[in-house]
C-alpha cells in the first residue's frame, strides 16, 4: 500500500517532541528556557498526536475488529508493563511495584488508545459536530468527578478523546487545504507568539497539561472546568498550526516515522535511566 510522506512526517516530527519534553523534563527546575519549551511543548503535541492516531482509525464494531485491538494494543501493553516492572526493579526506580491497573509512564497511552476505538465505535455515529462538541464537554466535565484520575488512564482517556474524534473525522483533502502560504504563515506566527508568551507569564503547572488529575488535585475545583476549556482552545490552535507546516514530500528520513510506535514504546528505558543515574544534572 503507498504510504503518504506528509502523516510519516508528522509522526516522526510528533515523536521527537514526545521524546524532547521527556529529557527536557528533568532540566526544568534548573533552566529557565527547559521550563518554557517543556511548557510549549505540552500544551500541543499530544493532542496532535492523538489526532493523527485518530485519523487512521477504522471505528467498526465487529467482533473480529476488537480481537484485533486487543491483539494490537492491549496485550503489547501487558507485555511492556511488566517488562518495565522488571526494568524500574533492576535501576532502582521508585514505583516500580505498580499494578497492571495502573500503567507505568508513557504506557497509558496504549490503554487510551484501545478505549477510543472502543468509543469510536459509539461517537461515530453521531453527527461530527455534534460528536466532537460533546467529548468536549465531557472531557471538562470530568475533571470535576475526583474518582476518574490515572487508574486505567481514565481521565487522560476522556480529556484527548475529542482530538482522536476529531481526527477520524477529518480527511486527507480537508488537511492539505491548510497547506497554503497564507495558513503556513499564520501557523508560524501562531506558534511563534505562543511561545513568546510562555516566555513571558507564570509557567502552567505542568499536571494541568497531563490530563491525568482531577481539578480537586490540581487546586482548583471550581474554576478547573474553564482552565481545561481554555487549555483545549490553545492546543486545537496549536495543533492546526503545527499540521499546516509539516512538509508532503518524501525526504531523506520521512521513512523513520514508520516506527514511530517502536520509539514511543522503548524511549522510555533510556529517559529513565537518564533520570535514576542523574546524569543531566
Amino acid at each position: 500500500m503507498h504510504r503518504e510522506a506528509y502523516f510519516d512526517n508528522a509522526k516522526l516530527l510528533l515523536i521527537f517532541l514526545v521524546v524532547f519534553g521527556h529529557i527536557i523534563q528533568h532540566l526544568k527546575s534548573s533552566i529557565p528556557l527547559a521550563d518554557v519549551l517543556y511548557q510549549w511543548v505540552y500544551l500541543f503535541h499530544m493532542p496532535a498526536f492523538v489526532f493523527v492516531s485518530g485519523f487512521f482509525a477504522k471505528g467498526s464494531g465487529k467482533k473480529s475488529y476488537i480481537m484485533k485491538l486487543v491483539k494490537r494494543i492491549l496485550l503489547p501493553y501487558v507485555i511492556f508493563q511488566v517488562f518495565y516492572t522488571m526494568y524500574y526493579f533492576i535501576i532502582g526506580k521508585n514505583g516500580w511495584d505498580s499494578s497492571i491497573v495502573d500503567p507505568h509512564w508513557g504506557l497509558w497511552f496504549l490503554v487510551s488508545l484501545f478505549c477510543w476505538h472502543i468509543l469510536l465505535i459509539l461517537f461515530k455515529r453521531f453527527p461530527p459536530i455534534w460528536g466532537i462538541l460533546a467529548t468536549f464537554m465531557i472531557g471538562v466535565g470530568v475533571g470535576y468527578l475526583p474518582f476518574i484520575n490515572e487508574t486505567f488512564s481514565l481521565s487522560r482517556t476522556f480529556v484527548f478523546f475529542p482530538f482522536f474524534l476529531m481526527g477520524y473525522w477529518f480527511t486527507k483533502e480537508k488537511l492539505f487545504r491548510i497547506q497554503t502560504k497564507n495558513w503556513k504563515a499564520i501557523g508560524v506566527i501562531t506558534l511563534v507568539t505562543l511561545l513568546m508568551i510562555s516566555f513571558a507569564l507564570p509557567t502552567i503547572q505542568a499536571q494541568w497539561l497531563f490530563g491525568s488529575h482531577p481539578y480537586v488535585a490540581l487546586d482548583a475545583p471550581i474554576y478547573g472546568g474553564l482552565i481545561r476549556f481554555l487549555l483545549y482552545i490553545i492546543a486545537i490552535i496549536m495543533t492546526i498550526s503545527v499540521l499546516t507546516l509539516i512538509p508532503r514530500t518524501r525526504l531523506s528520513f520521512t521513512h523513520l516515522g514508520e516506527q514511530t510506535m517502536y520509539v514511543y514504546l522503548l524511549h522510555g528505558l533510556f529517559i529513565q535511566y537518564i533520570r535514576q543515574a542523574n546524569l543531566l544534572q
